[in-house]
């Protein structure tokens, strides 16, 4: 009875002592994501699986954080009402940091921006697009948009053409009926990549003076949730300092979004 009993003891310890050792899990964070506002996040039709700019930046904050994610999909109605009601902990979802949203949740650092640029004909040389290089020209953007009000402050010597949407714009530029097109970066850089697109180039950015008020994104937090909103924002630093921000941002985007 000795024998198998001091046989027996080694058989348990081990395992007691593993268990002991194992490492602690790592604290869960639940971040919302919509996936639906492609390239930024969106579902892989053969995975199902959340995929974008946004899915994989997360996962290199969460893991300058040393976190576990768990992102939730969420539809876009009521992504901030989920937040305030504790259904999770963040949204990174194309979050648009305005006065409205702070009122009701903190924001992070923003962590991309959507820049706004100049396009003309490739028979018009790169260059000056300032207020006075664009006097009488004819510039098309869309209607009741940042777009518009930049233009209409500071490009009073141009005439100013509306469009509902940027594509009518385009078209119009394509068959010389405007110099120039002044919009979202994004969606102006799809139109210089399509064939209509070869017509065109990019004629500038906007000038440093007058400054043009960039949409900055960040990642929507409860208020009180200071010391995740501090996590977060030291995590977004890191890894734009490190290098990881820019090798994720070349897979979806030929440009800055900083």
């Amino acid at each position: 009875m000795g024998f198998v009993a001091g046989l027996a003891a080694p058989l348990i310890n081990p395992l007691a002592s593993a268990q002991e050792a194992a490492p602690p899990q790592k604290p869960a964070i639940r971040i919302a994501v919509e996936g639906a506002y492609p390239p930024f996040n969106f579902i892989d039709p053969n995975t199902n699986e959340l995929r974008g700019f946004e899915v994989d930046l997360l996962k290199s904050l969460c893991e300058a954080m040393q976190v576990r994610c768990e992102i939730v999909q969420h539809e876009w109605d009521g992504i901030i009402k989920g937040l305030v009601n504790h259904e999770y902990d963040a949204i990174m979802s194309s979050l648009e940091i305005t006065e409205r949203r702070q009122k009701k949740i903190a924001f992070s650092d923003p962590y991309y921006r959507i820049p706004a640029v100049f396009i003309g004909s490739r028979e018009t040389a790169q260059g000056e697009v300032t207020p006075q290089a664009l006097a009488g020209k004819r510039i098309g953007t869309t209607e009741r948009s940042d777009h518009e009000t930049y233009l209409r402050t500071f490009y009073r010597e141009s005439e100013i053409v509306l469009y509902a949407k940027a594509d009518e714009a385009n078209l119009d530029l394509l068959v010389g009926r405007l110099d120039a097109v002044f919009g979202d970066e994004l969606l102006l850089s799809k139109f210089l990549e399509s064939r209509e697109g070869e017509c065109c180039h990019v004629l500038g950015d906007t000038p440093a003076d007058p400054a043009y008020r960039r949409e900055l994104y960040g990642v929507g937090l409860r208020k009180q949730d200071e010391d995740l909103r501090a996590r977060f924002n030291r995590a977004i630093g890191q890894v734009k300092a490190d290098g990881t921000y820019d090798r994720i941002r070349a897979r979806y985007f030929s440009f800055d979004i900083r």
